[in-house]
């Protein structure tokens, strides 16, 4: 399994790339192991604000529907398009092209808050 050094993790299985004052927010290589092949991804939050842990979207795979969480508080300013059309993208580049939303950071101290590399491996038991 996969866990890049750069991101930040979540207890729920969420990545998160910060970039100054915005994040790339997706899955983990973990978590789309644990539910297989994805085969839709709902997310309807566009320019809406999200608050810390609060559900985003969902993403289907052939054996059960997840909730996303949201990392942090903020708004969400882009959805993934590509997972329209290829929500497998998810299954083959969960750090890349399957990233799911970009979202601005409200509050920076909650950064501080979600889990290193280390600590989400630990977590998983990786």
């Amino acid at each position: 399994m996969n866990f890049p050094e750069e991101l930040k993790y979540t207890k729920d299985h969420e990545w998160i790339k910060i970039d100054g004052d915005v994040a790339y927010v997706g899955i983990t290589d973990f978590a789309q192991r644990e539910l297989g092949d994805i085969v839709y991804v709902d997310i309807d939050t566009l320019d809406k604000e999200v608050a810390r842990e609060e559900v985003f979207g969902t993403v289907e795979a052939v054996k059960t529907v997840s909730d996303l969480f949201s990392p942090l508080t903020g708004t969400v300013l882009e959805i993934n398009e590509k997972l329209d059309g290829a929500p497998e993208l998810v299954n083959s580049d969960a750090y890349g092209d399957g990233w799911m939303i970009k979202m601005s950071i409200a509050n920076q101290s909650e950064v501080g808050e979600l889990l290193s590399a280390a600590e989400y491996k630990e977590l998983v038991g990786a």
